[in-house]
């Protein structure tokens, strides 16, 4: 049997210095997060994260991410779409500003929100008339998360749509399926690992906001407190073994988020290849 030859040599090397820097960077701070937590008895651990406060902020965290990861699943497939299937002036600096949240300080892209959904800003006024307050209330965390958490899914809707061959539609077509019909059984199947793709990656950013959300937030407690808040909080009083107790939550929510995430693509990869 011919002998495999490999374009880039020293596997070995190579293994080792990306193990090397995926323990620097993030192993070794997620185990530091574990071993500043196992300071604390269990019971320590549940009391700290039960407390009517730590709990109102999981639930303003979670609805509000989960909230803003659901529109950006529907916004970001009809902007992918958008960006795909038609040719309009400045389309390539509208793909471009896709990726704005990303490069965008969240500090300033927080103080930009409020002063746009204040009661004075132009937003806030406007949504003022029809009796809506959004900054400082969970509507503006949730208009923050959803800003930031909007490129994950047309980053990863976008490429399933390129390659989504049209004959296929077309064909639907000449079989007399409407176009509803057509979207949901022929086009909706293939999107929707990346949809569930980067909804997940959408949630889990969206769960972890600090900068972008703590100025429209208000942080009011068991109202618009967040997590991240808290933990900010625990630090600032020198209490590490509260704050990673809490971030420990977190991390788990965020882990988990992600395994499931993994679990599609795998199952995907696995389709696709029995296709072929």
């Amino acid at each position: 049997m011919k002998k495999k030859v490999r374009i880039i040599p020293g596997f070995g090397l190579s293994m080792g210095v990306t193990l090397t820097l995926l323990s620097l960077i993030v192993l070794i701070p997620l185990a530091s997060l574990i071993v500043f937590t196992a300071r604390m008895s269990l019971s320590d651990i549940i009391e700290v994260i039960t407390r009517k406060r730590v709990l109102a902020s999981f639930e303003v965290s979670f609805i509000t991410a989960l909230a803003a990861s659901l529109v950006n699943a529907v916004m970001g497939v009809i902007l992918a779409w958008v960006l795909v299937r038609y040719d309009f002036p400045f389309k390539r600096l509208l793909d471009g500003m896709i990726e704005l949240p990303f490069a965008l300080p969240t500090a300033v892209a927080g103080i930009s929100l409020t002063s746009l959904y204040a009661d004075t800003g132009f937003m806030g006024k406007l949504l003022g008339k029809f009796g809506i307050k959004a900054a400082y209330t969970r509507l503006g965390i949730t208009i923050a998360l959803i800003f930031i958490g909007i490129p994950f899914v047309v980053r990863a809707v976008q490429p399933v749509l390129e390659k989504l061959d049209p004959l296929y539609e077309e064909a639907a077509g000449i079989l007399g399926a409407s176009r509803t019909k057509i979207f949901w059984k022929v086009i909706l199947p293939e999107l929707r690992p990346a949809i569930f793709t980067g909804f997940g990656l959408a949630f889990g950013r969206c769960l972890g906001e600090y900068g972008s959300v703590v100025f429209i937030a208000g942080n009011q407690p068991f109202e618009t407190e967040i997590t991240p808040l808290i933990i900010m909080s625990e630090l600032q009083e020198y209490d590490y073994s509260s704050a990673t107790a809490i971030a420990l939550v977190m991390l788990a929510a965020a882990f988990l988020i992600l395994f499931l995430v993994n679990l599609v693509q795998i199952r995907n990869t696995k389709i696709l290849k029995g296709g072929h």
